[in-house]
């Protein structure tokens, strides 16, 4: 265990020092940053298994409804469906009473 611990630090150590640009004089400062590394992920508890990629889902063989009606001529909103949906940034408001 000790010798693959060592192994590990060892290795990102090197990792280290490529990423820093192989710059010489600085290995006990990355001797004990990938021991400090090494030490947080033993600690840290283990990670659950990857998930699963999600199964694609399947393309749709015909038109849409919607596309459908689009295309008979249908696709202007009726006065009751703009009325129940408002546009974006607008207050909906109460119908005005009928002047008598």
């Amino acid at each position: 265990m000790a010798d693959d611990r060592h192994e590990r630090i060892s290795q990102r150590a090197y990792a280290i020092w490529e990423r820093e640009g192989r710059k010489d004089g600085d290995h006990e400062r990355h001797w004990l940053q990938a021991t400090g590394e090494i030490d947080a992920e033993d600690a840290a508890p283990a990670a659950r298994p990857a998930r699963k990629p999600a199964k694609p889902r399947k393309a749709a063989t015909g038109p849409v409804k919607a596309d459908a009606a689009r295309a008979n001529g249908a696709g202007a909103a009726t006065p009751a469906k703009a009325a129940a949906k408002p546009a974006a940034g607008k207050v909906a408001r109460a119908p005005r009473k009928a002047k008598a």
